[in-house]
């Protein structure tokens, strides 16, 4: 045999693409090895890896011209997880020396690992897409190294075996050695990685804003919390996911894709079940949040996809890289076009930002004395654009604990709880949005639905519009109160909304009605 191909697969964004190593031993010359197929500079090493891998192996290639293409030839290939598919190929040309393969094993599989020089097989980043690629593609079976075997196992219908070495590769390849699938009990584990490390049940006092927080997330809406430093604004976002409703399987492998990618998944955490929260520092760049760099990887916006994005001391980030939210917050997904291609990452998050009342902290506390003047105020709430707090709904302030709650034995209910009554909102938003595309909740909601879907009684009507003319609330903020006005009926399990449920919107529009001047 002078032609071998190997299946195999190149991530691209968080999908993967079908790629076939195909290797040809030629006849006379130098012996040399050529590599083509649009490879990267790590691709291009991978010859050096490879040979030296081979040898220390025990095994060998023939000694001949050996080229190497990476099929298709116009994608680019990055990355060393082509190391063991090239290696597999060209020690298969070789069966004199090596032994022959099982009839048909490298059509019903595909291969991915990066080698170390000794042969070990070491793991790669994307292990999950490049397995529901092959599943995709009809493969019976994936090769991947053994620290990825668990994530790779968590797609149905296709073999995974996890190799720790070329060695050991290649002989399962001839039907020989003593590796079996690998084998996961998908309920029990799905079930044992679901649990948080926190709990509501562990903040005192704030139950203002625990309900406030319900209510977001009941009706995916964005906020923001405003209060003086050590109130506990960063400790109740933190337990925000703990009462969203539990990930579907569908979600999770989503996530989990993306972590892969990204290289967060390793064989300790090979699988995402709980929603994840993400909370990047202010000094991060628009690449560093949107995502990006020369070949695009998910930026923290695509890894709180499908859970919580906190922004702690949301003024300090810089103004044009908070700009860059606006996309995502609108569509649910970022598109970044580099020299490399155009990518789509899924981005669809809860927002949930947290600032101080003024630059020192302490406007309106009631221990300490505010020192900032109006103009320094002023300047620092223009920090946020309007655009960007025109996608916020709710805006609460988060006072000082007491001692006497601070003290307490119990801090109120636990995320079990709440979240059983966040489920049921849910689910009746669900319900409510079946026939309207791509609203889910009532944060979704455009014009129509908001007219549709959130009709107020006399009462009602008459409560807002005092609280319109006498607060000067904007259209957006009137729009931002009957949403919220609607998920609040929606907890109570009433059909209509209610004058209480609209007086309860209106308190949660803080910088609306200028609490903090």
């Amino acid at each position: 045999m002078s032609l071998s191909c190997v299946h195999s697969g190149a991530l691209a964004g968080v999908e993967a693409l079908s790629v076939e190593v195909e290797v040809n031993a030629g006849e006379g010359g130098n012996p040399d090895i050529k590599l083509v197929g649009l490879p990267d500079a790590a691709v291009r090493e991978s010859v050096d890896r490879v040979t030296t891998s081979i040898k220390n192996s025990g095994l060998g290639w023939p000694k001949k011209p050996i080229t190497i293409n990476l099929a298709p030839a116009d994608l680019r290939k990055e990355g060393p997880s082509f190391d063991l598919p090239i290696a597999v190929g060209m020690v298969s040309l070789d069966a004199e020396r090596n032994g022959s393969l099982k009839e048909g094993a490298l059509e019903k599989c595909s291969v991915a690992g990066e080698l170390a020089l000794d042969g070990r097989v070491r793991p790669i980043k994307g292990i999950l897409p490049l397995t529901l690629q092959a599943k995709a593609e009809g493969k019976k079976a994936i090769l991947v190294p053994v620290e990825n075997a668990v994530e790779a196992s968590i797609v149905e219908g296709i073999y995974v075996y996890g190799v720790d070495s070329l060695r050991s590769a290649f002989e399962l390849l001839r039907g020989e050695g003593n590796i079996s699938p690998q084998k996961l009990d998908r309920d029990a584990f799905f079930q044992t990685k679901r649990n948080y490390p926190v709990d509501f049940d562990e903040v005192k006092g704030q139950a203002h804003a625990k309900r406030a927080l319900e209510v977001a997330m009941a009706g995916g809406h964005n906020m923001l919390m405003l209060g003086s430093p050590g109130t506990g604004k960063s400790m109740l976002a933190k337990r925000l996911t703990t009462i969203l409703p539990a990930m579907t399987e569908k979600e999770a492998i989503e996530t989990t894709k993306i972590h892969s990618v990204a290289g967060l998944v390793d064989g300790k955490n090979s699988f995402l079940a709980t929603r994840p929260f993400r909370s990047p520092h202010h000094t991060i760049s628009d690449a560093g949040l949107l995502g990006g760099s020369s070949h695009p990887t998910p930026g923290e916006v695509s890894l709180a996809h499908n859970g919580i994005l906190f922004l702690d001391e949301l003024p300090e980030f810089r103004r044009s890289t908070l700009e860059v939210l606006r996309q995502p917050l609108e569509d649910g997904h970022v598109t970044i076009s580099r020299a490399a291609g155009k990518f789509t990452f899924p981005s669809r998050f809860s927002l949930v930002a947290a600032m101080n009342p003024c630059p020192c902290g302490y406007l309106g506390d009631p221990a300490r004395e505010c020192r900032c003047s109006p103009n320094q105020i002023e300047k620092y709430r223009q920090r946020i654009s309007g655009p960007l707090l025109d996608r916020i709904d709710l805006h609460v302030d988060v006072p000082a604990v007491n001692y006497k709650e601070l003290r307490a034995e119990s801090g109120g209910e636990s995320s079990e709880v709440i979240r059983e009554r966040v489920e049921e909102a849910r689910q009746i938003q669900l319900q409510r949005f079946v026939s309207d595309l791509d609203v889910t909740c009532n944060a979704d909601m455009g014009s129509r639905q908001v007219a549709k879907y959130c009709w107020l009684d006399r009462r009602s009507e008459r409560t807002l519009e005092q609280a319109m003319d006498s607060l000067n609330f904007s259209a957006r903020a009137h729009d931002r109160i009957l949403k919220v006005s609607r998920t609040l009926a929606d907890l109570e399990g009433e059909i209509d909304i209610k004058e209480i449920h609209v007086m309860e919107a209106i308190q949660y529009r803080t910088l609306d009605r200028n609490l903090w001047v």
